[in-house]
């Protein structure tokens, strides 16, 4: 997720330079992956790359995360959030879990608790969800950049951080909500083509970025060479659901800002568009 707000721009639709799917995170330099590089890129063993314990800072974070979940718990943004699931969106919860009663959640690219007020907010809202709903059922967190504090941090409140950078290719061999907010369309488009069965695509549930949106904005540039990083986006929007989260007040606008509940529907008797590799 970003350290700060990511829209979705377009400056000149036939230059890859100047079109930006979503603006890179601040401190880090912004990835020009090619389909290619995406499609290569192979799971494997993650951990912080700093290693020193500080207790000290352990105590700050998690006040401030304390301080995070207590504010938007009582926000008129959470009580709208949480009344749109119990109304609109639980009946398509019910409808992936099927004869399950908990469902995962995986939350890919938290970007960092510690220095960002956005990712503070994300994983609130995540933690509080498993608060309130008793079918969320354990919460999974990755990001490259975390330390060792924030690791330590996020296992104190009920987290478990994925020792496996899988490059957003879980399968949903069950009912999973993958939590991701803001991230780059390179990790929808791998998420997707790891479930690109109607079985695993209809396991899950995506809170993310609008693919709406992403559909409107490919429209006025057919022929950018970016849209090779959301084929698979632009590919299953037929057979997507999309319910977007509304009433976001100013505070919470940078890190909530034209997110959407996603579920998908292919019919389990047809077959789906053939995603090249």
């Amino acid at each position: 997720m970003a350290a700060s707000a990511k829209t979705l721009t377009i400056n000149n639709c036939t230059s890859k330079e100047d079109w930006t799917v979503v603006l890179p995170r601040r401190g880090r330099k912004g990835r020009k992956a090619t389909k290619v590089e995406i499609l290569e890129e192979k799971q494997e063993p993650w951990a912080p790359t700093d290693s020193q314990i500080d207790l000290s800072r352990e105590t700050k974070l998690k006040g401030k995360m304390e301080r995070c979940i207590d504010k938007i718990g009582v926000s008129q943004f959470y009580h709208a959030f949480r009344d749109q699931i119990e109304t609109t969106v639980f009946y398509h919860i019910h409808r992936v879990l099927g004869s399950e009663t908990k469902m995962q959640m995986v939350m890919y690219g938290i970007g960092s608790i510690e220095l960002y007020e956005p990712p503070c907010l994300q994983l609130s809202l995540a933690i509080l969800m498993k608060r309130d709903f008793s079918w969320i059922g354990n919460i999974e967190v990755f990001d490259p950049i975390l330390s060792v504090t924030e690791t330590r941090v996020l296992e104190a409140f009920g987290c478990s951080v994925i020792s496996i950078n899988e490059h957003g290719k879980r399968e949903a061999v069950k009912p999973t909500m993958f939590f991701m907010p803001h991230c780059e369309a390179e990790l929808y488009n791998n998420l997707l083509q790891a479930n690109w069965k109607p079985k695993p695509l209809s396991n899950m549930v995506l809170l993310g970025n609008s693919f709406e949106e992403y559909e409107e904005h490919a429209s006025l540039c057919k022929n950018s060479p970016v849209l090779n990083s959301m084929v698979n986006i632009l590919a299953v929007r037929r057979f997507t659901h999309e319910i977007k989260i509304e009433k976001i007040s100013d505070d919470y606008y940078n890190a909530f800002h034209d997110s959407s509940w996603h579920f998908f529907s292919p019919d389990h008797d047809i077959d789906l568009p053939c995603i090249k590799s």
